[in-house]
């Protein structure tokens, strides 16, 4: 079922797969894949209140107890289901701390553990310092390498650099020694900084700290956060140097290791070099993931190598793993960004017929597929059933529509479709502003531009240096003065 209007079929009746979809074409053999996942954690890190082998020195210690692999998923669930009780009993009347109190007889450190893994997703890291204070206060708990090492990685997700730092040094004051885990999550929380050379340089400092330490030796995972960061800086030579020494230790490189650095290569175009890893997957003996399949396919497609995309494609059908629905996401963008709309109808219906239900983003790339092939009104129709199923509109959907009215020369329509969506419960975000923002400059419409301006101060968007660059990079510094003193009229007003 499609959540657009019955009238929009996209495809013919029948599917025909074209030949070269069929012929023969890459064997997985010559091109085996694996790598580092972008989402790839050190184990301790993903479970720290797991027990650790007995240290005669080491005063932290795991608070959890074993359990019987029969058990583990009943525990799991309810410790999930004791935390979704925790956060709805949350408000700005009932505050977290008081919450916490409540069920103090329940609440252990695998419940704190997943709170700080939720609230981090919500962006509420303020709160989960206000969790480990309150750990600390209850008379189970035992100063845990493993509850740093998470908190230190939240910290570093969000970009709270300093506040990972101090939490490293309430670490080694409340004397637990630091171990392999703890440095992942410094690491990876540096990376996450906006310096990245600043940041890759620490990263290797650490590094080589490391080595120094019995107790803190790098594993795979920290190769692979390593090997990843360079690769995402484009850094060959280093990639290459981590690679070589990878090599001389002890440690071998998994799956997580190949497919993240492919990945990163792929992303940035990078295509031998993503190539040249592939192959030293092939000596390694490795074999691809689902996760494999699509960074290839993506990467391909990303440099329009449609030949190549559709052999990976092809191979996937044949392999054990299943296309998922970034698998068909990305062929659908890919094609329709170099105009072959009829193919990116086919994989639309061979997603379908395979059994796929379509997810919002899907949509989403079938809207800027059609805005890419010149097909405003097909575009229209897609986001019109979108609109009438009924279901929540995101604005994600919004700025979809309003980027195929932008990219196609409509700034009128695309002002109509703004001016209706205010007036819904769907917010504008800065993303909205931005696509308009380029639109009108582009098109000289100085009133909507004006009148843009005004709304973003209404809504509390404040643009940077980086977002008038961005907007502005095309028309010369005369025009992005006077832009600039138009915003600054528009704030005074």
């Amino acid at each position: 079922m499609h959540v657009f209007s019955s009238k929009f079929n996209p495809t013919p009746s029948k599917l025909k797969v074209p030949s070269h979809l069929c012929s023969s074409s890459l064997q997985l053999s010559s091109f085996w894949f694996n790598a580092i996942e972008p989402t790839s954690r050190d184990r301790s890190v993903a479970h720290p209140w797991r027990p650790r082998k007995p240290n005669r020195r080491v005063v932290c210690v795991s608070t959890r107890s074993r359990r019987k692999p029969g058990s583990m998923e009943v525990k799991d669930s309810e410790s999930e289901e004791l935390v979704r009780v925790l956060l709805r009993n949350v408000d700005d009347k009932r505050p977290l701390v008081s919450t916490l109190n409540k069920y103090v007889k329940s609440v252990r450190v695998e419940h704190c553990f997943l709170l700080f893994e939720e609230l981090g997703k919500c962006d509420k890291w303020l709160q989960c310092l206000e969790v480990y204070r309150w750990m600390q206060k209850q008379r189970w708990y035992i100063a845990d390498n493993g509850v740093y090492s998470k908190l230190i990685s939240v910290m570093g997700k969000k970009g709270q650099i300093r506040m990972a730092m101090w939490l490293f040094s309430e670490m080694r004051n409340s004397g637990c020694r630091p171990d392999t885990s703890v440095y992942n999550a410094l690491i990876t929380a540096h990376l996450h900084s906006r310096d990245k050379s600043k940041a890759l340089a620490k990263a290797l400092g650490y590094f080589d700290k490391m080595k120094g330490m019995e107790r803190c030796r790098p594993n795979v995972v920290t190769y692979n956060i390593l090997l990843r960061g360079f690769a995402q800086a484009r850094n060959v030579s280093q990639v290459d140097t981590l690679f070589k020494d990878l090599d001389e230790s002890i440690i071998s490189p998994d799956i997580f290791t190949f497919n993240g650095v492919m990945d990163a290569y792929g992303k940035n175009g990078m295509i031998r070099e993503m190539e040249s890893v592939l192959s030293r997957m092939k000596s390694n003996q490795c074999k691809p993931d689902a996760i494999t399949f699509n960074l290839l396919i993506d990467a391909y497609g990303r440099k329009q190598e449609f030949g190549k995309m559709e052999q990976v494609f092809k191979s996937l059908l044949r392999s054990k793993h299943k296309p998922t629905l970034p698998t068909f996401n990305s062929m659908i963008t890919n094609y329709g960004k170099a105009r072959l709309r009829e193919k990116a109808e086919l994989i639309y219906q061979k997603m379908t017929e395979m059994g796929y239900t379509p997810s919002i983003i899907t949509h989403e790339c079938l809207i800027l597929m059609y805005g890419f092939c010149g097909c405003v009104s097909k575009a229209r129709e897609v986001f019109d059933g979108m609109m009438a199923s009924g279901k929540e509109t995101k604005v994600s959907t919004v700025n979809s529509m309003l980027d195929v009215y932008c990219m196609n020369g409509l700034p009128m329509e695309a002002d109509r479709l703004f001016e209706s969506t205010r007036k819904s419960r769907v917010s504008p975000d800065s993303s909205t502003y931005k696509l308009l923002y380029k639109a009108y400059t582009k098109a000289n419409m100085k009133e909507l531009l004006k009148k843009l301006l005004v709304y973003m101060d209404k809504d509390g968007i404040i643009p940077n240096k980086r977002f008038f660059l961005d907007a502005l990079g095309v028309f010369g510094s005369s025009t992005e003065t006077k832009v600039v003193q138009a915003h600054d009229d528009a704030s005074e007003k």
